[in-house]
């Protein structure tokens, strides 16, 4: 018979064991139900939420009669970005906590290889993001599905300075950078590694996430799917490697996604006009 404080200890000791494997060892598995319920209703949530800083502007748009579609301000856009995220990562916390499963998923304990390690990784990891960008954008293009077109965020981060300075903050670093790490290399890849058919296949884990990741930049073009979904990929393998840390891929993610905006500021400012 299995001693109860074995069973005990067992579990206040996933926690260290996950800092040295990936997928962590896990006592318990989840079914394919409660999978498909976890993440509707996190995307759900995730997509109600980001709808609500939108709707004053929404309604007075349809009060007004015009036609078209409404063009939303930098700051609304911002808000849809940050509301939606943030109420997204409460319930994907609550489903990890429902389980006591929030620091096995996210990971945010020192990094296994070291501080200056991890630092020197995610920015190896940031050029290779850029890599991909340029060579799967060049391929996708070649074939006809189009470059990534991200211009339609990118022209709200260029409002302003405050709004540019918000952009990098509440959207480079929190809601992208470390929001969608923690929802996707984070909650996803745990959540599919634990049900039956994914256990033990961290590849077939990793891709399936990058497809999860790849979809929502579809306001990109299928071109922007294919080239999200391809860095999805490299993160997943990013975060398997790191034995299931979170940092390097959180500080690549949003290092990318400050230059990008960086860049696309300074070219509209006339920074670079020679």
């Amino acid at each position: 018979m299995t001693n109860p404080a074995d069973v005990f200890d067992d579990r206040r000791d996933v926690t260290a064991r996950s800092r040295r494997t990936f997928p962590p060892p896990s006592l318990e598995t989840i079914g394919w139900g409660l999978l498909l319920a976890q993440i509707i209703t996190v995307g759900f949530v995730y997509f109600f939420g980001s709808a609500l800083p939108a709707l004053p502007s929404l309604f007075e748009y349809a009060a007004s009669g015009a036609e078209g579609e409404p063009e939303l301000s930098s700051f609304v856009t911002w808000s849809t970005v940050v509301v939606g995220m943030t109420l997204g990562l409460i319930v994907a916390f609550l489903w990890l906590r429902r389980e006591g499963r929030v620091l096995e998923a996210w990971t945010l304990t020192a990094p296994p290889s070291g501080w200056g390690k991890t630092l020197a990784l995610a920015a190896v990891a940031t050029a290779v993001i850029f890599l991909i960008f340029g060579l799967v954008g060049a391929a996708v293009e070649a074939i006809g599905l189009g470059m990534p077109d991200a211009s339609l965020v990118l022209n709200m981060v260029i409002e302003s300075p405050m709004m540019f300075a918000l952009w990098v903050v509440g959207v480079a670093w929190l809601a992208a950078g470390t929001g969608e790490e923690l929802l996707y290399r984070g909650f996803l890849m745990d959540r599919l590694a634990r049900v039956s058919g994914l256990r033990g296949k961290p590849w077939l884990v990793i891709v399936i996430q990058a497809v999860l990741f790849g979809l929502p930049h579809a306001y990109q073009g299928w071109g922007g799917v294919v080239v999200t979904g391809t860095v999805g990929l490299f993160l997943g393998w990013l975060r398997m490697q790191q034995k299931g840390n979170l940092w390097a891929c959180i500080i690549a993610h949003a290092a990318v996604d400050t230059i990008a905006m960086a860049l696309f500021y300074a070219d509209a400012m006339g920074w670079f006009a020679v």
